[in-house]
């Protein structure tokens, strides 16, 4: 793996929850970075940093500014409390308070945990999902205790998201918890299983939803994508009792065959990696797409058709940013209906 290393000078500092937005001066020229003080502690004006600078060589989309690996003069752990490492065997390798190992109030509760009771748990494949299922469900409920598993299938910060700190400050979200190398969630756990149990017996949860942080990783093949953990984590709500609903993945405006309709993604983890039959909500809307019915066709599980029509009108009214692959609700339709579909399954079941 080869990483870009450069230093740099801060010369703005604006400050987020978890994160702060620099601009920096590399050599004679001004760029964008981003700092996470829990790794590096915060930045000042006028502070020397060493920059990663990949993936601006690269030009990705999401991640795709330099990041603070170190400040000069400074020292930081990831966190000074717990003994489980995230980041392991890397120069910012740091401990967090896991909510299942000893020194947790919550170990006690952990211990006694063993199946989801029933919980209604929405797991889909890009983070982009969760502002919209986050607003219809508040829509249709009003106050209800949603809480949020971000895995590590894409950004390991928590804090890179700007949705979830607006999500959780509306009070759409109640508690986040991340697991695997995720960190930065109200709550911290080992994998998929302890998170899914925390959520159930320790926040209390109403509803959950598991998505990976902001971005994805694609290869333009059927296996090469981490999109794929749907499929793991849908098995995993099954595992533990819990009531598993599938979040398609479906878009009108994808220039990519794979992903036009029902995305390719979504086809593999329900025909292969998924063999139980389990709950699909798919919108009315798709119907319009005969490729993606056809598709539809061949899926062994329970399909429940939504009319997410009056739904997905209100969603202009949330004043949330509703984006997906720098898409709009008005410029991809579909994928904004597939989420809503969930959402009033998810309605429905609670």
């Amino acid at each position: 793996m080869e990483c870009s290393t450069q230093e740099g000078i801060v010369v703005r500092v604006l400050n987020f929850n978890g994160r702060q937005e620099l601009e920096v001066l590399v050599g004679s020229e001004w760029a964008k970075a981003i700092n996470y003080p829990e790794l590096t502690g915060p930045c000042q004006l006028f502070d020397r940093v060493l920059l990663n600078t990949t993936a601006q060589q690269l030009k990705l989309g999401t991640g795709g500014s330099h990041y603070v690996i170190a400040v000069w003069g400074r020292e930081r752990s990831l966190s000074k409390r717990g003994h489980i490492m995230k980041l392991r065997y890397t120069p910012s390798q740091g401990r967090v308070l896991s909510v299942e190992e000893e020194a947790s109030p919550y170990h006690a509760t952990m211990v006694k945990a063993r199946d989801l009771g029933g919980l209604i748990v929405a797991v889909g494949s890009l983070h982009s999902m969760l502002a919209p299922l986050a607003w219809t469900l508040y829509d249709k409920l009003g106050p209800v205790r949603l809480v949020y598993l971000m895995s590590d299938g894409a950004a390991l910060p928590i804090a890179i998201s700007q949705v979830v700190a607006i999500l959780k400050q509306r009070k759409l979200l109640t508690k986040t918890i991340t697991f695997g190398h995720a960190f930065g969630g109200d709550f911290e756990a080992v994998n998929i299983y302890s998170a899914l149990l925390a959520a159930k017996h320790v926040v209390r949860a109403d509803l959950a939803v598991v998505l990976m942080g902001p971005g994805v990783v694609g290869t333009n093949t059927t296996w090469g994508t981490t999109a794929l953990e749907q499929g793991m984590f849908l098995n995993a709500v099954l595992q533990l009792g819990g009531v598993p609903v599938a979040i398609p993945r479906l878009s009108e405006a994808d220039s990519r065959e794979r992903h036009y309709g029902l995305s390719h993604h979504t086809r593999t983890v329900l025909t292969t990696l998924v063999s139980t039959p389990i709950l699909v909500p798919l919108p009315n809307y798709l119907k319009r797409f005969s490729q993606a019915m056809e598709e539809v066709g061949h899926l062994q599980h329970e399909i429940k058709w939504e009319d997410t029509d009056a739904s997905f009108a209100t969603l202009d009214q949330s004043r949330l940013p509703l984006k997906t692959m720098g898409r709009g609700p008005t410029e991809d339709p579909l994928f904004f209906h597939g989420v809503v579909a969930a959402a009033l399954s998810m309605v429905a079941l609670l």
